[in-house]
């Protein structure tokens, strides 16, 4: 008998977490349903609100979720914890680290933006966007070198992606490779006829 009254308590109390977790599902799921619609409207304090109800520190998709609004809101300084906590409880999370370089980026914190993409570099070496984005930083600093040595990744990738060829050909062009320049120059009009910045770039080397 009292092995019986046992199992029929341990089935009440499998049954009772049961219901609890899908009272707790049904409640996020409706948040995050009420947050996107506030969002679309531009309620963001309205979208900020409803996630915060159901916040708990130890989940991803809240901290995600709340990095997001809060720098499309405006509020970066108070976005970057929430992507902070993303990638602490993910470590791999490629798209919280993304997420973070926004507000970084729009503070002016250019030193979190590039430990970032490099610690992406790191996760995924062959991250398109990542390298991509350092080449353009390396690029601005006229540390043309590097900026190559990144854009030779992407471009073996996306040989006829535009904003790759007409980067790596300036930057050919810079390191006095007037040969590759042109090709790369000519690979561009290819992707768009009459572009400016490409005929520019063509008549220098010609």
């Amino acid at each position: 008998m009292e092995f019986l009254k046992s199992q029929i308590l341990l089935i009440a109390i499998v049954l009772s977490a049961v219901f609890t977790q899908a009272q707790t599902f049904e409640k996020q799921a409706s948040a995050f349903e009420n947050s996107y619609r506030f969002e679309e409207n531009g309620k963001y304090n309205e979208a900020i609100q409803e996630i915060l109800n159901i916040y708990n520190e130890a989940n991803y998709e809240h901290n995600l979720r709340l990095g997001w609004l809060n720098y499309v809101s405006g509020r970066f300084t108070e976005s970057l914890p929430y992507y902070q906590r993303c990638f602490t409880l993910k470590p791999l999370s490629i798209e919280a680290r993304f997420g973070f370089v926004n507000p970084a980026a729009a503070l002016g914190n250019w030193t979190q933006v590039e430990n970032q993409y490099q610690e992406i570099l790191r996760i995924d070496p062959q991250n398109t966007l990542a390298n991509y984005r350092m080449a353009v930083i390396a690029y601005g600093r006229e540390d043309f070198m590097t900026s190559l040595r990144y854009l030779n990744k992407v471009i073996n990738l996306y040989p006829f992606d535009y904003d790759t060829v007409i980067l790596l050909a300036w930057t050919e062009l810079k390191l006095g490779k007037l040969r590759e320049a042109k090709i790369m120059f000519q690979k561009a009009l290819l992707i768009r006829p009459g572009d400016v910045s490409a005929s520019e770039g063509l008549n220098l080397v010609q």
